[in-house]
């Protein structure tokens, strides 16, 4: 059985992320504890617990809706075609911002730590070879386009395979677990790599080193691939809600209280690498992004599979807003940190001017135009005429873009 008709739920879940992410990052330079590349001088307890619960499930509801992307490009091209689209659409627009987007983040963080000049004399230095924190060259928040793109191209035989009809047919045999709550059972390797790695691997985001968090973020891909591929993986998602949403309060409440009474194992126990109830503690961590993240699907499924006229033009925008919206972020924080004003009008202001200036930046300067559509890994203008034909059927072209 296969899906073969675009699913609006998943779009505007991943619009929702994407928005989630502009909150996130506008929240990080004003949140207490958390470092961040430009920071207030006063910062926010509630700010950081905000950050904290949106943490556990953002990048999973992203890597699990990327999965579900790949099948319907799959859909109308072969693995060859799928991985050459994977270089246009993810490297390349990945290699633009590393140069162009970036820069900018890395060099107002130099100017507070005392750089002086112009952006123009900072540009030169990230052709020196040495990657950011020592050097300044990095891919910061577009990390998560660089490991997509491995994904998508080491993993475009088993996407074929699962769908092929010797694929199908090994769907066809665990239909078992879309019964009851066996459909749980996808979570298992997603939760045991993240328990019995993130000790030996702490994340790093630099993808030669960040061994435990490449192969945990893999999980939710791989598993957004096969719900979407096995349509009563994702009905059983829908039924199972519910229980989703009650696992997802249980453990976040449990993981708080720990952190709040100052429980948590690696300040209160002297050997806690040896001890399981590390073990407990980093397993109850990853039972609650997957649940939040099903239950954010099943919800999803029951109420947001409607299509709108103005979704097509959203999820166009969503992939070149995500590159350019923490540069933006970064800008307007610098600025807003040396006013005085509140934490909370100061961090409010940040994600309205910044969504206002990022969304400004794609509709004046990235949609028109085809070079800077093929930049940020969009598909060339289309005619008028066919345009409007696909505004007025938004759900033929949904997920093209990332």
């Amino acid at each position: 059985m296969q899906t073969s008709s675009r699913q609006a739920y998943l779009d505007w879940l991943r619009i929702m992320s994407i928005f989630g992410v502009l909150v996130f990052h506008s929240a990080m330079a004003f949140a207490h504890g958390e470092w961040w590349h430009i920071k207030n001088k006063e910062t926010s307890n509630l700010l950081l617990e905000f950050i904290f619960w949106l943490s556990r499930f953002r990048m999973p509801l992203l890597f699990f809706i990327s999965g579900t992307v790949s099948y319907f490009m799959l859909q109308k091209k072969s693995g060859a075609a799928f991985v050459g689209l994977r270089f246009r659409r993810l490297l390349l627009p990945l290699l633009f911002g590393m140069l162009l987007v970036v820069p900018p983040q890395i060099y107002l963080e130099r100017v507070t730590q005392g750089f002086q000049g112009n952006f123009f004399d900072f540009y030169p230095r990230i052709f020196t070879g040495k990657p950011y924190p020592e050097g300044d060259l990095s891919w910061h928040h577009l990390w998560f386009i660089a490991y997509l793109f491995v994904y998508d191209v080491l993993f475009t035989p088993f996407f074929v395979f699962v769908m092929s009809h010797k694929g199908r047919q090994l769907l066809q045999r665990i239909n078992w677990m879309a019964r009851g709550k066996w459909v749980y059972l996808l979570t298992v390797p997603g939760i045991l790599v993240y328990t019995f790695t993130t000790l030996l691997f702490p994340r790093t985001n630099d993808l030669i080193h960040d061994w435990g968090s490449l192969l945990y973020w893999l999980s939710f891909l791989l598993v957004g691939f096969v719900c979407i591929a096995h349509p009563l993986f994702m009905e059983s998602l829908e039924r199972n809600r519910r229980t989703s949403l009650g696992a997802a309060f249980i453990t976040i409440i449990a993981i708080n209280y720990v952190r709040w009474n100052g429980l948590e194992p690696w300040e209160v126990l002297q050997n806690y690498r040896s001890d399981w109830r590390t073990y407990g503690y980093l397993c109850l961590q990853v039972v609650t992004a997957w649940a939040w993240l099903l239950a954010a699907v099943g919800y999803g499924k029951k109420y947001l599979n409607k299509t709108h006229r103005s979704l097509n033009y959203i999820n166009q925008a969503v992939y070149p807003f995500y590159i350019l919206h923490q540069t933006v972020i970064v800008i307007v924080v610098y600025y807003v940190v040396q006013v005085n004003e509140g934490v909370g009008m100061k961090y409010a202001f940040t994600v309205l001017v910044s969504f206002a200036l990022t969304l400004g930046i794609y509709h004046l300067f990235i949609r028109p135009y085809n070079l800077t559509r093929f930049m940020f890994g969009m598909k060339p203008k289309q005619p008028v005429k066919k345009q409007a034909a696909n505004e007025a059927q938004p759900e033929r072209d949904l997920l093209q873009t990332a």
